[in-house]
Parts: structure tokens; C-alpha cells; sequence
């Protein structure tokens, strides 16, 4: 005789779910519709049928464990096709948010993220620092809007060495830390995952590294999982090329960055170099040329992208507050970012200085909240799909297309 499960609804943990994304889940009445859809969903208890039921119940350790939420490319192809209009793309894509939330701490981090009334909070700390760094300053240059030799120089007022440079090591190393904790996190609670290979498959399982390689190479570089997704060809080319520019544009400014500070502080060793860094650069110098390069890729990714989020807005697909403060965080460095620059170029000091003061506070937000935002996926989502990997959960075969003539 089976023994009887209870089960222990968190209801809590239903509404947290609702609050970021998860809004239409009770809609759902299991009819499978979206497992079937999926060209990706494994053949073994695919996904995101198993997912709703959870979420319904209120079964907040299995779907906090459940690898398959990090399997979805959230193409959208079940929200589509899903009869009841339950959006089980939205679901799994709320359950990453979630996630994001829970597994990196501190968690009260990811509770700010989650909701516009603690905005101002996450905008106050990096705001506080740099506005008691203007105070001090200014009086030391006797001015808040210093000009060196009649031109804006940024460093005058912010310098690199003594408030820029130490405080974005802090904040990397902070990041870096947190994320680590929360791959750590992340990978334990996929403990209990049946370890499985692919039917046939006689071969030993393959090592991390192999399996991380791999990730890489389909999944971050190529995007070729994407293109086994079942969306429109319009809305996979904005998703296809918006990511894949703002990839280009973010590997185009780190190289920027990376060169100014090695010249910079290499500069202090071997003299020559700081001519090579120097800054403010001219327009022609290759380094400034990369710069706005990256800053012309960054603006042009960021307009497919916000073009695609609002033409994804209808029945079956709804944006959160989550989905767009990341889009706004970027939108907000890029655009002050090319304005920092040309109102250096044309030397307005009073309007220069306070838009830097902008650039800086939205960098910082973008560095300090980072393991805690939707950009975190490109690193805990790599950690799942080679965890995924490593233990066999793979998706099913890609399903072509057949015609036959008659």
C-alpha cells in the first residue's frame, strides 16, 4: 500500500512568483500543450508542463532545485500556442528572476531588484559616494565645475587613482565574490538531479571543462540553441542580433577600459606606456576609435532589444518591471556615456561634470547589482546548461520539418 504525500503549499512563494512574471500561472488546466511544443524540452519529464503544476501547488523547493527552468531560451513558442493563455515562457522566466534573487546574497539585494519602490534605495548608496567624492573635491579645486587649460578633464574632478580606481576594484571584487557564491549555491541545489545520458550513449560522462567549452562555444558565442526555437524570423533576428551586438559592444568597451588602466598604472613603472593611454584621447586615437565603436554597437543592440520587448507585450508574452530595469540601467550608461563625451568635446562644464556624475552612479549600479539582475544569466545559466551537460539532461533531437510531393 503507497504511503500518502502531503503536500505543503507556500503560498508566499506563489505570490513572490507573481510578483515577477508568474502572474497567469493559475490559468494553466495541464493540457501539455506547451511540453509538446518545445523543440528543446528533453524527452524525459520535459519541461514546462511539470513546472506549471509545481508552481500551482506552490512547491517552492522543487522548482527552486529544477534544472529545467535554466534549459528554456524563453523563445516563447509555448505562451503562443498555450490555449488558456497561462504563459509558461513568462513562468520560467520568472523562476530564473527568482532565482537570481535567492541563490546570490545578500538577499535583500535581490529583494530591492524585484520592485520599483526600492529603486531609489539601490540608486541612493553609489549616489551618496560619489556626491561626498564632488563635495570634497570642489573644494580642493575651489570650483564644481573645474575646467583644466579652459577644457573639461573629468579626472580633475573624479580622479582615477584616488576615486574611481578603487572604488570599481571594490565593486569588481565584490561581484566577483558574489557570483561565485551564488554558481555555488546554484550547483548544490541541483544535487538531487538524476544523473542520466542520452539513450545509446556508451561514453563516460564528459568532464566539466569539456561540457563548460561547449556551452560556450553553442550557447554564448554562436547562439545556435536559439535558432532551434520556435519564434517568427523577424523576432528571432532583433533577439539573435540585439544580444549578440550587445556581446560585441560590452567585449569592445571592456578592451577599452582594460587599456586605460594597464597603461595608466603600468604608466607609474614604464613611462612610455602612459602615453598610450593617456586620456581624454583624440577622436583619431585607435583606443578612442574602438570606444565608440563599442558605443555605436551598444546603442544599436539596445534599440533591437527595447523594439522587441515592446512588440513582445500582447496577450501571451508580458514584460516585468524586472524585465526592464536592466534594459533602462544600459540604456541609461550608453546614453550618458556618448553625452559625457560630447559635452567635453564642446567644453560645457556645468552640464558635463553632472551628467559624469550619472554615468558613474549607473556604472557602479551596473557592476555592485550585477549577480542580481537579468545579465547574471550569462553566468549562472552557463553553470546550469554545463551542470546540464555533465550529468546528461539533454535536450530532445531537433524536430525538421518534413515535406512529401504527391
Amino acid at each position: 500500500m503507497e504511503k500518502d504525500v502531503r503536500i505543503k503549499p507556500d503560498l508566499q512563494f506563489i505570490k513572490e512568483l507573481q510578483e515577477v512574471g508568474g502572474d497567469a500561472v493559475k490559468k494553466c488546466y495541464q493540457c501539455a500543450t506547451c511540453s509538446v511544443a518545445c523543440p528543446l524540452s528533453p524527452a524525459d519529464n520535459p519541461y514546462p508542463r511539470k513546472e506549471m503544476v509545481w508552481a500551482q501547488w506552490g512547491l517552492k523547493d522543487k522548482l527552486v532545485k529544477d534544472i529545467d527552468i535554466w534549459l528554456c531560451h524563453n523563445c516563447g513558442a509555448c505562451s503562443d500556442l498555450c490555449p488558456r493563455g497561462a504563459r509558461p515562457a513568462d513562468l520560467l522566466a520568472a523562476m530564473r528572476n527568482l532565482a537570481y534573487q535567492k541563490i546570490a546574497t545578500p538577499t535583500f539585494i535581490g529583494k530591492w531588484m524585484s520592485s520599483p519602490k526600492h529603486l531609489p534605495k539601490l540608486i541612493a548608496i553609489p549616489a551618496a559616494i560619489y556626491m561626498v567624492i564632488w563635495f570634497i573635491m570642489a573644494g580642493v579645486r575651489g570650483s564644481f565645475f573645474p575646467l583644466k587649460d579652459g577644457k573639461v578633464v573629468y579626472g580633475h574632478l573624479f580622479p582615477g587613482d584616488f576615486t574611481i580606481d578603487p572604488i570599481f576594484m571594490i565593486a569588481f571584487g565584490f561581484m566577483v565574490w558574489t557570483f561565485y557564491k551564488g554558481v555555488k549555491n546554484l550547483i548544490g541545489s541541483f544535487a538531487d538531479q538524476p544523473k542520466v545520458f542520452a539513450v545509446g550513449d556508451k561514453s563516460e560522462r564528459p568532464s566539466l571543462l569539456v561540457c563548460f567549452v561547449d556551452v560556450c562555444r553553442n550557447e554564448l558565442l554562436t547562439h545556435s540553441k536559439w535558432k532551434e526555437c520556435g519564434e517568427s524570423d523577424e523576432a528571432d533576428e532583433q533577439k539573435f542580433n540585439g544580444h549578440r551586438f550587445l556581446m560585441l559592444a560590452f567585449i569592445c568597451l571592456m578592451v577599452v577600459t582594460g587599456i586605460v588602466a594597464v597603461t595608466h598604472w603600468g604608466g607609474k613603472v614604464i613611462p612610455f606606456l602612459t602615453a598610450i593611454g593617456h586620456t581624454p584621447m583624440p577622436l583619431w586615437h585607435p583606443v578612442k576609435i574602438l570606444a565608440n565603436i563599442g558605443a555605436v554597437m551598444l546603442v544599436y543592440s539596445l534599440l533591437l532589444l527595447t523594439k522587441r520587448r515592446l512588440n513582445q507585450d500582447d496577450s501571451s508574452h508580458v514584460s516585468t518591471y524586472y524585465d526592464w530595469y536592466l534594459l533602462g540601467l544600459i540604456w541609461t550608461i550608453a546614453g550618458t556615456g556618448i553625452m559625457c563625451e560630447l559635452l567635453r568635446l564642446f567644453g560645457i562644464a556645468i552640464l558635463a561634470y553632472p551628467m559624469y556624475y550619472v554615468h558613474l552612479v549607473a556604472v557602479f549600479m551596473m557592476f555592485v547589482y550585477l549577480p542580481w539582475s537579468k545579465l547574471g544569466h550569462l553566468v549562472y545559466r552557463t553553470a546550469a546548461l554545463t551542470y546540464a551537460k555533465h550529468i546528461g539532461r539533454l535536450p530532445m533531437p531537433v524536430r525538421e520539418e518534413k515535406t512529401f510531393t504527391l
